[in-house]
């Protein structure tokens, strides 16, 4: 079965800077999109950045300038670079993949990490 594990989340202090990473594992056939999503107590969850296959990125206006998604394709992870951190930011983050598992025809499911805790506090 495919997994999605991130790492890289934890406490910053604002202005500060965290970057998460997200591996994929399994019998992965393609990935087509790669995106953080978010989501703070009392929130819904937010999408923040996606990564298509071919290398276009788009941003949630919030965090423009400040975030970068990026991905290894070869290593199946992609990665959010997180630079001057508000409080606002302070959520779980999850990261998200649309891919397809290894079968006589592939079929493009999403698949979900379990989040990664981010706090911005002084």
């Amino acid at each position: 079965q495919v997994q999605l594990v991130e790492s890289g989340g934890g406490l910053v202090q604002p202005g500060g800077s965290l970057r998460l990473s997200c591996a994929a594992s399994g019998y992965i056939f393609s990935i087509n999109t790669m995106a953080w999503y978010r989501q703070a107590p009392g929130q819904q969850r937010e999408l923040v950045a996606t990564s298509t296959k071919d290398g276009s990125t788009s941003y949630l206006d919030s965090v423009k300038g400040r975030f970068t998604i990026s991905r290894d394709n070869a290593n199946n992870t992609v990665y959010l670079q997180m630079n001057s951190l508000k409080f606002e930011d302070t959520a779980v983050y999850y990261c998200k993949m649309s891919l397809a598992e290894y079968a006589i025809v592939p079929i493009e499911d999403d698949y979900w990490g379990r989040g990664t805790q981010v706090t911005v506090s002084s």
